[in-house]
C-alpha cells in the first residue's frame, strides 16, 4: 500500500470520490453478493438464499394487520411487492454505504458485513436449513465486502491529467475533490469494471435462479395418472346459479385463491416426496408418493375458506379434491390416547396444528390430497402433497407442501399462526355473500336479480335472507345443495325503485344459528357480521 493510498483512507483532507462513483461501488457490490449468495443457494438449498431467507423471515415477523393488509390489497400478489420493496431498502442500502464511503472505504465495508451478517441470521432462523446452508449467506458476506473494497480503490484512482476543479480547506488542510469531468484511465477502468461486475452479478443471479428450478416439477406432474375409485358425485342440475352472478361452482384451478406464507413456490418431484407420521402413534410410518397412489383414492368436493377471508371477501373456492382418507391413515399409525393434535409442516418450515378429532369422526373427509380437478395438485397449491380437513380454516387444516405429521398434544406444541396468537381451533363460520350487484354498481331499476353464496362447512345451509334499505327480510332462493362441506348458491327477485341502495345478507346454518350482525375482523378465528352492499338503481 503507497502513501499516497494509506492518506486517502486516513486524511479527512483527502479527495472524495465523485457521488455516482461512490453510489455504483455500493450498488453493484451489493448486488453481486446477492448474486453468489443466489448461486451457491441453488447448490445447496434454494430456501438459503439470503435474499429470499430475509424475506421469508421478514414475513415470519410482520404484525398480522400488515399481513392481512397486504393480502386485501396486493392479494396473491403480496410476496411480489415484499421482494420488490426488498429489493429497493437494499438498493437504498447500498447507496447510502457508497455515499457514506466517499473518502474511506470502511463505512461500506462495515454495511456490507452487516448486510451479510442480516442473511446469516435470516438463514440460521429457517426451520429446515442445515449448517451447510451456512455457505450461502457467507460467501455473499466476503463477496460484497471484497467487491465494494476493489472498487472502491479503482475509484480513487484519479485521471493522471486530471486537475483539481477546485480548492477548499477543512481545518486547515486543502481538500482536493477528484475530478473526473477529464476523460482520464482512471474513470475509464472504473467504468468498465464495475459495468462488467455488474453484468457478472446478472448472469450469476441468473444460473442460480436456472439452477435452483432445475427441479422439473411439470414433468414429474405429467407422469401421473389419478384414477380414483371413488369419484365425487357430479354437480346435480340446479346446484350452479353462475347464470344469475355468481361464481361457477367449481372453482378452475388457475382461479382457486392463495394464501401462504411461502415466497417462492416450493419445488419438489413426486418421486422424491417423503412424509413421516410419528409422534403419539403406535407405530410410525413412512409414506412416499407411490404408497399413496396405489391406496384406494377418493374424489370430494371441498370448498376451502382462508382465515383472511374478511366479510364478503375473495378467499373461498370449491374444487374436486383427490386424495387419501387421511382418518385411515391415522389409525394405521395408531393414535394413542391423549394426543389431540396434529401438528404437520411443510418442506418450507411453515407448520399447522390440527384437532385430532376433526379428523377422527367417521365423516370428517380429511384428506391427503394429490389432486384438483382431476389432476394432480398444482405446484402453487402443495404438489406434491397437502392435507385438507373440511369445516376448519386454512390456517389449522390445509398444510400445503406437506412433509411430516406428528402427534402430539396442544399444550406441547404451537403452531405458526398459533405463535402470533391466532386461535388454535379455528372452525369455519356460517357466512354469506353479495355476488350481484357488486358494490357502488348501477343496475336497471325495477325487476332485478340479486345473487349470491353462503357457506358454513361441515353443517350445511338452511336458509339465506336479503333485506333492502332495512326492509323486512326476505328469503332468497338457495340452488342445490351438493354437500354440507361446499359453499351454496342464493338469488332473490328485487324490486328496485331508481335511486342509491344498500342491500344486506344473512345466512342461516342447519344448526338454527343465523349468522351474526356484530362486526368481527379474520383474525383471530375468522370474520363475522353480515356482508353489506351499497349501489344506485337508475332509471
Amino acid at each position: 500500500m503507497n502513501a499516497t493510498t494509506r492518506r486517502q483512507r486516513t486524511d479527512p483532507g483527502a479527495p472524495r470520490l465523485p457521488l455516482w462513483a461512490a453510489a455504483a461501488a455500493g450498488v453493484v457490490a451489493v448486488g453481486a453478493a446477492l448474486a453468489a449468495g443466489h448461486l451457491v443457494a441453488a447448490l445447496i438449498d434454494p430456501f438459503a438464499s439470503p435474499f429470499l431467507a430475509v424475506g421469508n423471515t421478514a414475513i415470519d415477523l410482520t404484525p398480522h394487520p400488515v399481513k392481512d393488509f397486504a393480502i386485501r390489497v396486493f392479494g396473491e400478489d403480496d410476496k411480489l411487492v415484499l421482494l420488490a420493496g426488498m429489493a429497493f431498502v437494499i438498493a437504498g442500502a447500498a447507496v447510502v454505504a457508497g455515499l457514506l464511503s466517499r473518502r474511506s472505504a470502511l463505512p461500506g465495508t462495515v454495511l456490507a458485513a452487516a448486510l451479510g451478517a442480516v442473511g446469516i441470521a435470516a438463514v440460521l432462523a429457517r426451520p429446515t436449513l442445515g449448517a451447510t446452508a451456512m455457505l450461502a449467506p457467507a460467501t455473499s458476506l466476503v463477496v460484497g465486502v471484497v467487491v465494494f473494497r476493489w472498487l472502491h480503490r479503482l475509484a480513487r484512482r484519479a485521471p493522471a491529467d486530471a486537475t483539481p476543479a477546485l480548492e477548499d480547506t477543512v481545518d486547515g488542510r486543502v481538500r482536493r475533490p477528484l475530478d473526473w469531468s477529464v476523460p482520464g484511465l482512471g474513470r475509464r477502468r472504473f467504468l468498465i469494471t464495475s459495468t462488467a461486475v455488474a453484468a457478472a452479478a446478472g448472469a450469476t443471479a441468473a444460473a442460480g435462479q436456472f439452477i435452483g428450478g432445475r427441479v422439473d416439477v411439470e414433468a414429474s406432474r405429467r407422469a401421473i395418472r389419478l384414477t380414483p375409485g371413488e369419484v365425487a358425485p357430479p354437480i346435480p342440475e340446479g346446484a350452479n346459479f353462475a347464470g344469475s352472478g355468481t361464481p361457477p361452482f367449481i372453482t378452475p384451478n388457475a382461479d382457486f385463491y392463495r394464501v401462504d406464507t411461502a415466497l417462492t413456490v416450493p419445488r419438489m418431484r413426486a418421486q422424491d416426496w417423503r412424509m413421516r407420521v410419528h409422534g403419539m402413534v403406535d407405530r410410525e410410518l413412512v409414506l412416499t408418493y407411490d404408497d399413496l397412489v396405489n391406496r384406494p383414492l377418493v374424489e370430494r368436493t371441498i370448498s376451502l375458506c382462508c382465515v383472511s377471508n374478511e366479510v364478503g371477501g375473495p378467499y373461498i373456492s370449491t374444487t374436486d379434491f383427490i386424495g387419501v382418507s387421511l382418518r385411515d391413515i391415522l389409525v394405521e399409525a395408531g393414535v394413542r390416547p391423549g394426543s389431540d393434535q396434529l401438528a404437520t409442516r411443510s418442506v418450507d418450515g411453515w407448520t399447522c396444528g390440527t384437532p385430532v378429532e376433526d379428523i377422527m369422526k367417521p365423516d370428517s373427509g380429511a384428506l391427503l390430497a394429490i389432486g384438483m380437478n382431476g389432476e394432480p395438485l398444482p405446484a402453487e397449491h402443495g404438489f406434491p402433497v397437502r392435507m385438507v380437513v373440511p369445516g376448519l380454516y386454512g390456517f389449522v387444516s390445509a398444510t400445503k407442501w406437506l412433509v411430516d405429521a406428528e402427534l402430539t398434544t396442544f399444550a406441547d406444541f404451537d403452531a405458526y399462526w398459533v405463535k402470533r396468537d391466532w386461535a388454535r381451533r379455528a372452525p369455519i363460520k356460517t357466512m354469506s355473500r353479495v355476488d350481484r350487484p357488486k358494490a357502488f354498481e348501477q343496475v336497471p331499476a325495477g325487476k332485478f336479480t340479486a345473487a349470491g353464496v353462503a357457506w358454513a362447512q361441515h353443517r350445511g345451509i338452511d336458509g339465506v335472507e336479503v333485506r333492502v334499505d332495512g326492509g323486512p327480510w326476505q328469503a332468497a332462493t338457495l340452488s342445490r345443495e351438493v354437500n354440507v362441506d361446499t359453499w351454496r348458491m342464493w338469488r332473490a327477485e328485487l324490486d328496485l325503485p331508481a335511486g342509491s341502495h344498500t342491500l344486506e345478507v344473512r345466512a342461516t346454518d342447519r344448526t338454527g344459528h343465523t349468522q351474526t350482525s356484530e362486526r368481527a375482523e379474520p383474525i383471530p378465528d375468522g370474520a363475522a357480521g353480515w356482508h353489506t352492499i351499497v349501489f344506485t338503481a337508475r332509471p
